[in-house]
């Protein structure tokens, strides 16, 4: 059993959104013919996109919620900035997958996970300072 079981299930969750991201990137990377950059294909920009900016911030994410797991953090509010941070990847990844963009989905995406970011960063410093 893990030291950190619910941060372990959403870095798990996480996972698996990772790597629908990435198969899309191969995947348009294969059909585009293009093996380093984006080249002018927009698909594809938009593919290597969200798979970096998943990759900018949901590994800080899972970060604040062990700190707070560790820190003892009740679990109904370890389990709310999960599925926000899980949410908001996803929302945001399905909004920029698109040809077009969902900019709403985007939107969307990031106002959940930066909400994880504030609180979580929130927390940690109360739980810092109070000791």
């Amino acid at each position: 059993m893990s030291a950190l079981p619910i941060t372990a299930l959403y870095a798990g969750l996480l996972a698996f959104v990772l790597l629908w991201l990435s198969i899309a990137v191969i995947g348009h990377r294969r059909r585009s013919r293009v093996s380093l950059g984006t080249g002018e294909d927009k698909a594809l920009l938009q593919a290597t996109r969200a798979h970096a900016n998943f990759c900018e911030y949901t590994p800080f994410g899972l970060i604040l919620l062990a700190l707070l797991e560790a820190g003892g953090t009740a679990g109904w509010m370890l389990h709310a900035l999960g599925l926000l941070l899980l949410a908001g990847r996803l929302a945001h990844g399905v909004g920029l997958m698109h040809q077009k963009g969902s900019i709403r989905l985007r939107q969307v995406g990031m106002l959940c996970t930066f909400t994880v970011l504030i609180l979580g960063g929130a927390m940690l410093v109360a739980q810092g300072l109070l000791g």
